[in-house]
């Protein structure tokens, strides 16, 4: 699962009993040599779903890491492109990946420190909706069920009318697979950690699920569709093993609390 240049387990350990942001801090050096990294194929599979939808000029890459999420924003928008994430050392590794330094990300490149449940871009009670294009990849397991309405509800006041959120979702593992076990086992180890030692670290992929979020961001103002990635083949039921879900922004929705 991790390459030669991937983290040691003491490495691991030390992030696991640490909070989200000061983990992945610990980690950023190495993120890109985990599986935690989205693959490859997810991005180019978000990125060719992303074409029919029409044209975007400004993006955000919602909990950026990295970066590697900037390149789907770079291909498929034409204006800016920005990744906003809570840990400062993923951000400082996606400066490097773009070869510039602190404050100088690139012609069209922005970088911002800052909580997705409370975006910087929406602080303002005047500020105008910056974004045609929300999108992002792997983060939603470390927010809890009930700060939904409230993360919805930031993005929604960030785009503009008419403008989209998309993300991948998976299916779920189906039960007494391999992998709803190894998804069970990790979910209890968490929960058990969490309960025992503080600062928590919240990472609970299993609660994300996709009738719940299709009514989340329902009750926050979003038309939500979702779109088969083809790439990823289908379930014997014949359902996708992995959608987009494109969550686009109406009139109304929740308030966000100043």
């Amino acid at each position: 699962m991790f390459s030669p240049e991937g983290p040691t387990i003491r490495e691991l350990a030390v992030q696991a009993l640490s909070s989200v942001e000061h983990g992945y801090d610990l980690l950023a050096a190495k993120f890109d040599h985990t599986p935690f990294r989205t693959p490859d194929t997810i991005l180019d599979a978000v990125t060719s779903a992303l074409g029919p939808l029409g044209t975007f000029d400004d993006g955000l890459d919602l909990c950026c890491g990295t970066g590697a999420g900037l390149a789907v924003l770079e291909r498929v928008c034409r204006g800016s492109v920005t990744g906003i994430d809570i840990s400062a050392g993923m951000l400082e590794v996606a400066r490097q990946r773009k070869g510039t330094g602190e404050g100088a990300e690139g012609p069209r490149v922005f970088l911002v420190r800052g909580d997705a449940r409370a975006l910087p871009f929406a602080s303002a009670p005047s500020a105008a909706p910056a974004f045609d294009l929300v999108v992002s990849f792997g983060a939603f397991g470390h927010f809890l069920p009930d700060e939904l309405p409230g993360l919805f509800a930031q993005v929604h006041s960030v785009l503009r009318q008419g403008g989209r959120f998309a993300f991948p979702i998976v299916a779920p593992a189906r039960p007494g697979t391999p992998a709803y076990w190894a998804l069970l086992g990790f979910d209890t180890v968490m929960r058990v950690r969490n309960a025992v030692w503080r600062p928590p670290f919240v990472m609970y992929y299993r609660d994300f699920r996709l009738a719940d979020v299709r009514r989340e961001l329902t009750h926050a103002g979003f038309d939500v569709e979702t779109v088969a990635l083809p790439e990823f083949g289908r379930r014997p039921d014949g359902s996708p093993r992995c959608r987009m879900v494109v969550a686009t922004r109406t009139a109304g929705g929740y308030p966000v609390s100043s």
